[in-house]
This record gives C-alpha cells, sequence and structure tokens, in this order.
C-alpha cells in the first residue's frame, strides 16, 4: 500500500501528460511545395507528403505540457541567478509556470505557497548539455545500447531522440541532482554523428513528451582518436587524422551541393509559379543525412563537436570558415586553455570537467584549471558530465573546477561559477532566451539547495520545472519513480542523494566511446 501511494503522482503526471498533448501536425496530408505551386497553377498533381525537407522541419514535434503548478514563493534565500548576481536574503517568485519576480523584500502574492528558504540556496535549474541518458540506459547492458549508430563515419541522418528510453531510471537520479534540462547527444564513434534532442527532465511516456518546446536540434561531430580508432580498425577511412578531416570537407561538399540542387529548383518553381514556363520542375531526391547537414548551413542546427586537443579544435574553425558554419561548443576541450584567445574571438563555448584528464592520449594535457583559464579569457564555459553518475554531481563538478582556478590565483565568484551549469549551457545549446537564469518571464526551473550548492555537503531539497514542483527530498510522495523500477527490491542505489532501500543498483554504461 505504501509503495501504491509513492507511485501515484508519477502515475498522474503521465496521465496528464497525455490527456494534455497536442501535435503541431494539421489534419490531412502534407503537400509539397511543387505541390502547392501546380494547385496555383490549375494543374492536377498527385501529393507526395515528406519529400520536400521545406514541407515539415519538426516531423517529431514535441507534446510537452507543464505540470501543474501552483502560485509559490521562496522566501529568505542565499538566490544565484544565473546573470552574475548574488541575492542574500532574497526572494524567488513563481507564477503560471514562470519566474515572476526576483529579489529582496519582494511581496508575496496573496494566495502564494510560501517556502522558507532561510539559510537555503536558490538556483536556476542546473542544466547538464552532454547526456547520453536515454540512449545509454541503464542497466548498462546490450539492449540499452542505443547511442553509437557505429555502421558508417557519417550518421547525420540519425536522431538521437529516436533512440531515448523515456523510462531510464538515469533521469530521476538527474532530477535528484538538481538536473532540469538536458541535452542528449549521440555517441563519438562517428565524424557525423547525428542529431541530439534537448529535454525537459520530467516523466513522459514518449520522448516527444519530454522534449523541450521551441529547442533547435544539435549536430553531433567528433574528432581525434575515436572516429580514426573505430573505422582503422575495420580497414576503411578514417583511419588517421588527417582521413577524420578529409570525411568532414567532402561531407561538407555534398551538403553544399545538396542545397544549391534545392535553391535551384525553388527559384525555377518560383519562375513557374510567376507564370514563366509550362512545366513544373521536379524536385530534387530528399536525403536525410543531407537535411541535418544542410540545417547546419542554414543556421538552425547548432554544431556540439567532440573535441579534445587544441589542434583540432583550430582546425575544425577553419573547416567552419571554409564552408560558412559556427561551431556553437566544443565538448570535452581538454587542450581548450591553449587556445583560449581563439575561441573567445569565434564565440565558441567550451564545455568540459573539472578533473577529468589522461584517460587517453588526446586528454592527457587536461588540467583542473581548464575552466577557469577559459572563464578569465572570456569564453564562455561550461561544465558537463558525459556521464550518468557525474551529472547527479554536475555542481559539486564545478566546484573542483573553481577551486583549481582559485588555487593557482583566478578569483571566480561563486554568482560567476553557477553559469557554468545555467545560463551558459543555456545558451551553448540555444535556449538560454526560455531558461538558464532567473530571469522575470523564463521557464520557472529552480532549484532550491539544502546549503551552498559549491559544498559537497549540499543536495537539492526541492525541484521545480515549469513551476512546478516535481521532486521533494523530504516528500516520497514528490520523489518519481521510474516503471522499470517499480516493484524492485533491491540494495540501495549509491546515488549521491542517499537514495532510500528499494532502489535497485543500476551500474553507469562504459560502451560510448568516450
Amino acid at each position: 500500500m505504501k509503495r501504491h501511494h509513492r507511485v501515484l503522482p508519477l502515475v498522474a503526471a503521465l496521465a496528464l501528460l497525455g490527456a494534455c498533448a497536442s501535435s503541431a501536425h494539421q489534419d490531412g496530408p502534407a503537400v509539397s511545395s511543387a505541390d502547392k505551386g501546380s494547385a496555383d497553377k490549375g494543374k492536377d498533381k498527385p501529393v507526395y507528403a515528406g519529400l520536400d525537407p521545406a514541407d515539415d522541419k519538426n516531423p517529431f514535434p514535441s507534446t510537452y505540457h507543464p505540470l501543474p503548478s501552483v502560485a509559490t514563493a521562496l522566501v529568505g534565500a542565499t538566490v544565484f541567478t544565473g546573470t552574475g548576481a548574488r541575492i542574500d536574503g532574497g526572494t524567488v517568485v513563481l507564477m503560471d509556470g514562470k519566474i515572476a519576480a526576483v529579489g529582496k523584500d519582494i511581496p508575496v502574492p496573496a494566495g502564494a505557497k510560501v517556502i522558507d528558504a532561510h539559510g537555503k540556496y536558490v538556483t536556476p535549474g542546473i542544466i547538464d548539455a552532454h547526456s547520453h541518458l536515454g540512449v545509454y540506459a541503464t542497466p548498462s547492458v546490450w539492449a540499452n545500447s542505443d547511442g553509437n549508430e557505429m555502421t558508417d563515419p557519417n550518421t547525420a541522418q540519425v536522431w538521437a531522440e529516436h533512440s531515448v528510453w523515456p523510462q531510464d531510471p538515469g533521469f530521476i537520479r538527474a532530477l535528484e541532482g538538481g538536473i532540469t534540462t538536458l541535452e542528449i547527444l549521440p555517441g563519438s564513434a562517428n565524424l557525423f554523428g547525428g542529431r541530439a534532442v534537448i529535454l525537459k527532465n520530467v516523466p513522459g511516456r514518449t520522448v516527444q513528451d519530454k522534449k523541450f518546446p521551441g529547442a533547435p536540434y544539435g549536430l553531433k561531430m567528433a574528432c581525434g582518436e575515436n572516429p580514426k580508432r573505430v573505422y582503422g580498425s575495420k580497414g576503411r577511412t578514417p583511419a588517421t587524422r588527417m582521413g577524420n578531416v578529409f570525411g568532414y570537407r567532402k561531407a561538407w561538399i555534398d551538403a553544399q551541393e545538396y542545397r544549391r540542387k534545392w535553391d535551384d529548383y525553388r527559384r525555377k518553381l518560383a519562375d513557374y509559379k510567376a507564370g514563366k514556363g509550362d512545366k513544373a520542375p521536379d524536385a530534387p531526391k530528399r536525403d536525410l543525412q543531407m537535411d541535418t547537414l544542410a540545417g547546419v548551413l542554414d543556421g538552425s542546427i547548432l554544431v556540439q563537436n567532440h573535441c579534445y586537443r587544441a589542434d583540432e579544435m583550430a582546425q575544425m574553425i577553419d573547416i567552419s570558415h571554409e564552408f560558412g558554419f559556427h561551431i556553437a561548443m566544443f565538448h570535452h576541450g581538454s587542450e581548450a586553455y591553449k587556445i583560449a584567445d581563439i575561441l573567445k574571438k569565434e564565440d565558441i563555448c567550451v564545455a568540459t570537467w573539472g578533473e577529468w584528464w589522461g584517460f587517453k592520449m588526446e586528454a592527457y594535457d587536461g588540467i583542473e584549471e581548464n575552466a577557469a583559464l577559459l572563464q578569465k579569457a572570456g569564453v564562455c564555459t561550461v561544465i558537463h558530465s558525459d556521464d550518468d553518475i557525474l551529472t547527479q554531481h554536475l555542481v559539486q563538478e564545478a566546484t573542483i573546477a573553481l577551486a583549481a582556478g582559485r588555487r593557482m590565483g583566478i578569483q571566480i565568484d561563486e554568482a560567476e561559477a553557477i553559469k557554468w551549469v545555467t545560463a551558459n549551457p543555456a545558451k551553448s545549446i540555444g535556449v538560454l532566451d526560455k531558461t538558464g537564469t532567473l530571469e522575470t518571464g523564463k521557464m520557472g526551473d529552480v532549484v532550491l539547495w539544502s546549503a551552498d550548492p559549491f559544498s559537497v555537503y549540499a543536495t537539492a531539497d526541492q525541484v521545480f520545472i515549469d513551476g512546478a514542483l516535481v521532486y521533494d527530498r523530504h516528500d516520497p510522495a514528490v520523489q518519481p519513480k521510474s516503471d522499470f523500477e517499480l516493484g524492485q527490491t533491491g540494495p540501495a542505489h549509491p546515488g549521491p542523494q542517499g537514495v532510500g532501500p528499494g532502489r535497485p543498483v543500476l551500474t553507469t554504461s562504459t560502451e560510448q566511446p568516450r
């Protein structure tokens, strides 16, 4: 009976998500651009849905809907806003799923639920810009290993969301560590690994139920050891770093040619619709791989580039100049400190760790001071996880980097360092206009910490997503459970928040090339 009581909130949440889900598709078959042109000319032509990439750039629309929320005021906390400000004795007001007010001596709206946060800390929801939850789901078994399509150096045509298992218990573990938003990436075996997807960390029956509305896609790329090892071991290109660069350049040339064909077709179609010519042009054949690369070239898809060495980052920047696209972020970036001035000039973010280094040659020059040196140089600095355990401790990982910088004389305030796991990852994945800071009108993604979040003793006491309380450390009724875990018994999971009995130990996946 008690176990059923603890499950009810999740079941109710899932039912609500299903009831509130809405689709972006309109009723009736899709009509291609060419067919629309024919209709304008009054000519009959069969409908071939899905053949023009411009007709529907969002074939798998988000069905996310915020959970029910009540007006809430967190009063008396130390507030890190994510904008660089610190407010002692501050108040954060959540209304209608949004940040309604932030500051000191702010009046509490009538009827709002008041949470006494004296002695505690409030931050924006923590964002992990490099996660494989769902695509390398726990338990770590072959059946759940869906992050690397290791069949060709270029798999830009695959989308991580088609591998995400919404029931992955790792999502809940991350929630217990304050994670409210995640970018889920394919693995790094390939030169082009496929599309990344951004998720809100809420329960969902489908990946679309978790999909961050309006967030852009990312393209996972990888340079260095992984692609050359994976494909060189198969006796095919790339087997060297020069083979890697050839593969990038060839793919971008093909993508530019693909764009040229579609641009030429659309010009001819416009002429036809204007009465110039008696025959509508034939559209080029659609190519899903090229659709993704063309999306990068037109700026709608953000490049998320796995790259460790400084020299290779510089080469990737040269390639981006050659073909006219921008790299949003280098991931891992162990040697980013060596070219901090270049990264600042290019406005490229860098996601790195606090202390991971030396686990392979291209990580050998990784240093704990990396993030601090980047911050000092004015680079958009991000702390990421790339791991289902580390994501539960992301602020503590930032603390390691912060402390390392201070030891070498780089004094960075905690109110600035919190940006490494809030505002900066939001910028790098394209959602800073919606979340990542505690500013009026943004999503009500908020974490109430038991103590200074940069302390190893701090725990996420309460987590709000779009103003809804989705996790409460002290209330079992607000501690969601994955369907996979229902009814299971076993030793307590050794996670970050000291979770209670009845949760089986779930091991981390080690199958993706790191």
